[in-house]
């Protein structure tokens, strides 16, 4: 329920930025407190749209309005804008909305557009790694930056393989001489792939860095996406360095395919005989891939089928043999069948914050960003060879109190910086101006979100009005639910009172046979029930027929309600009278009932639903009533006559 209220909201919210808060004059007031013409006037507008299912006339939407604004009022009123759940409530949706608006939406199309069109093509490319410590200080990187323009320099006149042997410390060169074979979008780490994809084909890539260290890479060619392929596989496994175990794989592999050209069953081949058992279970099949999830030769084999049903002959790989039959294959989806799917897996990958970076730098530029960077060598003379986490360091970086940056026309001072580091030295370099840039950096790029974050009313209509729909539809439901819809549920003595009242408004068109009907397990119960029933009081007999008769096996059952013809085939016979065949029930053969044939309702709890929700109404009603005198209302004819013209 709270979320379609919530939902009604807009048709009270604040919402878009059509009219300039310049020329917004004041349309009302509820309770002294202003409300503009444009609020009102979005209202009206949307809600009057050609596609507007309940179009109302302007009065129609004054007194809705104002109704609305009187109950948002009495709810701050009562205090529920302070309570903890609304407040926590309200933080919450606010932290799901702020996110489109602290990012540059533009770089992150571009960078998902980009992701797009890289997966329609594969490049192939073989790479030589220069690893970088974890950690590493300049020294470190100096020395791999050395090493990798080395490397760099040879494989201008050198063959690159050779070198790549020689060199790299990639784990896998021994395998393949530092060829990685086909990649695509997202198989690689982000600059990695950038620079693949912006290297010619032929031609070696400038020394790049990444989380693994630095590379060159080499790119051989260059195809159109093969799509994704599902496959079923028969694998024996092989050993290094063990011949023996190895002919005998290569024995069992042939022998498997012998048998498959005989014409047996893949499926049962492979679960028989395949040892990768993830697979085996499933009749061999794998999860669909594309470029640069298996092996190169798996992967190979497996695109080269072209025909479902088709299966290859057995081919190796530096795992073992395998046999790989072809179930189905699809080419690369559209954008958007796509699109939800790459904004996952960017989120999952360092291009992530390339849109949040790009609007920081432009926040930086638009609240006039300025570093004393005298003031930031103090720190790094503070810090000097210590570890951030040094508490000696973090007790005289504490004393430091001189502005160090300022942007929107605030000052933070050293000391404020040294709070931050206080809570965020984990880390254990120990040079002092790359730890404290890096540090900085983080510590700007925090409060230049924090300050954007309390903007975003001021410079975005649609947010601040779409943060007031959530607001006033939170106090509308909690407001609600107190005087009306949770007040009408449980006041038993106002719905029979509001029944005895209004008797005449419910009527049936159908007599309803009012009572229980008794199941019984055999004859012996069938009569003690009976007997139980006629000396109990209406109110006690499902009570005693429950003492005693039931013990560990329940040989009585009682069904209580209201029944009209057709409701229960039982009610049918010994009630309405029908001449259908009543057919026993297996566990509860005999049964009879007890109560009365009613024309009308006798008591609310006959017709509660609809009762209820008249009750509803009217406490609603009468709520608006002490609402509209409670709260004093004024309206500007004259600026709403302009809004009559609009």
């Amino acid at each position: 329920m709270k979320r379609s209220v919530l939902s009604l909201v807009a048709f009270f919210a604040l919402s878009s930025g059509i009219f300039a808060q310049t020329s917004d004059p004041v349309l009302m007031t509820i309770n002294g407190k202003p409300v503009l013409k444009s609020e009102f006037e979005y209202i009206y507008n949307k809600n009057n749209s050609n596609n507007s299912l309940d179009k109302k006339t302007l009065e129609e939407y004054v007194d809705l309005f104002v109704n609305f604004k009187l109950k948002v009022e009495e709810a701050k009123t009562q205090g529920i804008d302070t309570t903890k759940s609304f407040i926590n409530e309200l933080s919450g949706y606010r932290s799901q909305l702020t996110k489109p608006y602290l990012t540059d939406s533009k770089v992150d199309d571009a960078t998902l557009r980009e992701a797009y069109d890289r997966s329609k093509e594969d490049v192939d490319v073989s790479h030589i790694l220069i690893r970088i410590p974890q950690n590493a200080t300049p020294a470190d990187t100096l020395k791999a930056w050395n090493e990798i323009n080395t490397v760099w320099k040879r494989v201008q006149k050198e063959d690159f393989t050779k070198v790549a042997k020689e060199t790299s410390q990639d784990q896998s060169v021994e395998q393949n001489q530092g060829h990685i074979s086909w990649i695509s979008a997202f198989r690689t780490v982000y600059p990695f792939e950038t620079v693949a994809y912006n290297t010619a084909v032929g031609t070696i890539s400038k020394p790049v860095r990444t989380a693994f260290g630095y590379h060159v890479l080499k790119v051989h060619g260059r195809r159109s996406s093969l799509g994704e392929v599902l496959v079923s596989h028969i694998m024996i496994f092989t050993s290094k360095g063990e011949d023996a175990v190895n002919k005998k794989a290569k024995i069992s592999i042939d022998s498997i395919y012998q048998r498959l050209k005989a014409g047996d069953d893949f499926g049962t081949l492979a679960s028989k005989h395949s040892m990768d058992k993830g697979s085996s279970v499933k009749n061999g099949e794998l999860p669909w891939f594309g470029t640069g999830r298996m092996v190169p030769e798996f992967e190979t084999a497996a695109f080269a089928l072209k025909d479902k049903g088709d299966y290859s002959e057995p081919i190796q790989s530096a795992y073992g043999w395998h046999i790989i039959k072809l179930i189905d294959k699809k080419g690369l989806a559209s954008y958007d069948d796509l699109k939800a799917e790459l904004e996952r897996k960017i989120k999952r990958d360092e291009r992530a914050n390339r849109g949040q970076q790009a609007f920081l730098a432009k926040s930086r530029t638009e609240n006039n960003y300025k570093l004393d960077a005298a003031n930031l060598k103090e720190f790094y003379k503070v810090l000097g060879t210590r570890k951030l986490a040094d508490s000696a360091f973090i007790a005289d970086a504490a004393k430091l109190d001189k502005p160090l940056v300022s942007f929107a026309g605030k000052k933070y001072t050293q000391a404020d910086f040294a709070k931050y580091l206080k809570k965020n030295s984990g880390s254990d370099k120990t040079i002092a101006s790359e730890v404290i840039n890096e540090k900085l950096d983080a510590y700007i790029d925090a409060e230049l979100l924090a300050y954007e974050d309390t903007q975003l009313e001021k410079k975005y209509d649609d947010f601040r009005n779409l943060m007031q729909e959530y607001h006033d539809g939170i106090l509308l439901f909690e407001v609600s639910n107190r005087e009306v819809w949770d007040k009408a549920s449980k006041d038993t003595e106002g719905l029979s009172k509001y029944f005895k009242e209004h008797k005449d408004q419910y009527k049936w068109d159908k007599s309803h046979y009012k009572g229980r009907v008794i199941l019984c397990k055999d004859k012996e119960t069938f009569d003690a029930a009976q007997k139980i029933v006629k000396k109990s009081a209406a109110d006690s007999i499902d009570k005693y027929l429950r003492i005693r008769l039931n013990d560990s096996i329940q040989h009585v059952k009682v069904e209580k309600g209201l029944y009209v013809l057709g409701d229960n085939k039982i009610v049918d016979n010994q009630v309405f009278k029908t001449k259908d065949k009543l057919v026993p029930s297996k566990d509860y053969p005999l049964s009879f009932v007890v109560g009365k044939l009613i024309a009308k309702p006798e008591d609310y709890t006959d017709v509660r639903g609809l009762v209820t929700a008249d009750y509803q109404e009217f406490l609603e009603k009468e709520w608006i009533k002490s609402l509209r005198s409670k709260y004093e209302v004024k309206v500007n004819d004259e600026i709403l006559k302009i809004v009559k013209k609009n």
